[in-house]
């Protein structure tokens, strides 16, 4: 297992994406589910810094990754304000462009694109999200 800390910062979605994409590449993921990983997690990232934390610098991300035998598995942990993922609507990707909302695709895509996807909140121990993306068969 690897993990790294980086400030809840909109500058750190890079290095995040970086980090993340190597380990997935290194897991022997496919060059589809290497960019799947990367663009969940860092919408998972961007929606702990705005949601979360309400904004930038307020506190850290701390990421882990763990090759495991069918993938990888991932964990996002931040101490900021949790949220029921349930009340969080499904978005309209039927609808015209305009008539969609600007926000509000970041768990859907993360459901999507990855295998699994756990929400975990405590008032003590702040929040963690876990992501499973398996290897192709």
């Amino acid at each position: 297992m690897s993990s790294v800390t980086f400030p809840g910062r909109y500058e750190s979605l890079a290095k995040i994406g970086d980090w993340v994409r190597e380990a997935a590449q290194h897991a022997g993921l496919d060059s589809f589910a290497v960019y799947a990983v990367e663009t969940a997690v860092d919408e998972a990232c961007s929606n702990i810094i705005e949601h979360a934390y309400g904004g930038e610098g307020i506190g850290d991300i701390d990421c882990s990754v763990e090759e495991i035998s069918e993938g990888l598995l991932i964990r996002l942990h931040d101490n900021g304000q949790s949220f029921d993922p349930c009340c969080v609507p499904e978005p309209d990707i039927e609808g015209a462009l305009e008539d969609r909302a600007g926000h509000g695709l970041g768990i859907y895509i993360m459901r999507q694109w990855m295998d699994e996807v756990h929400f975990e909140f405590s008032p003590t121990q702040g929040n963690t999200l876990t992501l499973l993306k398996r290897k192709a068969k």
